[in-house]
Order: C-alpha cells, then structure tokens, then sequence
C-alpha cells in the first residue's frame, strides 16, 4: 500500500521555531518528526511514499531526498498555494489507483496499520479515519440558564470527545469528490460523503497518539523513551 505524508502547512502552531523549520521537520530529541513517521511507515511494510510539500518543502526534499536511505521511494509534490489538508492529493490522482493511506506531516503512533486496513477493508467505506479519545478541558465556568436564571454552573468542566488523528485510509474512488487544486480539507471531504450518503468509516485506537503540531504534545513527546528496539508498550509509559 502506498501512503501520502502532508506536509505543506506553515505551523503556525509552534512559532517562532516553524519560522526557520518546517513543522515535519521539528526535532523529538535527536530526530525529526517526518523521519520518526517515515520509520513508522517502513516497519509497517510500507516501501513507497508521496510527500506534499509547500511552506520551505525544499528543506524536507533536502532531508529525506528519494528515500534510499530508508529503503523507500519518496516522491514530492509542490503547493504552489495552501491546499488544505486533503486537496493535495489531487495532484496524485494517476498514482493513487488502490487503497492508499493519507497521514498528516506531525503525527507520532503507534497504530497497527495492518489491524487499521483489515478494518477498512472489511466495512466497504470509501474513508477510514483513525480516531482516539482525548479529554478537553474547558478554560471557562460554563454556565447553563433558563430565561436568564441560572440553572447550572460548571468550573471548567471535562469533555471526553473521539478525535480525528489525521491518518486516513482512502480507496481511489475517493477522488470523484475531491476538486483539483483548490483548498480542500478533511472536513470539506467529510461534510461532501455524509451529505451524499457515502460510508465514512472510524477505527479506534487506544495506543499512543500525539499531534506534534499541538505544544503540549510536542513538549510531552521530549519526554519519552523512542529507543527503536523497545517494545510499544514501553515507549507509551508516560502518556497520561
């Protein structure tokens, strides 16, 4: 199976560090986010990857180069324009022609991409978006009213939601809803197949999930153990 990595966007979430750096290319201690995932993907038998670059993507080309040094084949794409988070792939459409994966430039997992397409491949849906539980804390007292009465008042309450993880498994029929390079992003996807009765797919992972792109996880991700001999089960023991 083939997988597209994106990673065009400009990290506006990490800056000033993204003003020098592109967000994939963002060190965990001694390595870059992309050459964590890229590793990611070779252990899990993936040999041939695509990389949507835009935002200084020839930092990325500079690093990864073809892929040899993984044995893998990378293959670039350039954004002349931010085409959000799925319309990239539309430059892929003659490439992509069976199940492919899509996976956001600031992902670290270790979800089972095996277990992952298995379940993809066995509900019939166009899209499988991996997803993971995540705990949200509000900042605010939440208060709840009736006529202007307070009935309820809650101090920053806890909401326990299922959440997108930016990795996707896509058949190639995918592409009918996807336009041409135009800005187009997952949720634009998503609204279009639910809007036209179309199978959208979860797959739930309770493993180790971390968006590099959000500060508390790029600071909690500092802090583990990413030895590529060790066990999941080790480099997991510090995730809350």
């Amino acid at each position: 199976m083939k997988a597209v990595i994106q990673c065009g966007g400009k990290g506006t979430r990490l800056r000033p560090y993204t003003m020098v750096l592109p967000k994939p290319l963002m060190p965990i201690q001694s390595k870059p986010v992309l050459e964590m995932l890229i590793k990611w993907l070779r252990r899990n038998d993936i040999c041939e990857i695509y990389i949507t670059t835009g935002y200084l993507g020839h930092l990325i080309k500079s690093f990864c180069g073809d892929g040899q040094q993984w044995d893998m084949k990378i293959t670039y794409t350039d954004e002349k324009e931010p085409l959000g988070t799925i319309g990239p792939i539309s430059m892929l459409k003659s490439e992509l022609t069976s199940t492919f994966m899509v996976i956001n430039g600031d992902v670290l997992t270790d979800l089972s991409i095996g277990a992952f397409a298995a379940c993809h491949k066995s509900s019939g849906a166009i899209v499988t978006v991996a997803t993971a539980q995540r705990d949200t804390v509000m900042n605010f007292g939440v208060i709840e009213s009736s006529d202007g009465r307070v009935t309820s008042f809650k101090e920053k309450p806890s909401f326990t939601n299922q959440m997108s993880m930016g990795i996707y498994c896509m058949e190639p029929e995918v592409f009918k809803f996807i336009p041409n390079r135009i800005p187009f992003g997952f949720d634009d996807l998503a609204f279009c197949l639910l809007n036209r009765g179309e199978r959208l797919q979860t797959y739930s992972h309770a493993g180790l999930w971390l968006d590099i792109g959000r500060v508390e996880d790029f600071q909690l991700a500092q802090t583990l153990n990413w030895d590529e001999e060790a066990p999941a089960y080790e480099r997991m023991e510090f995730v809350a």
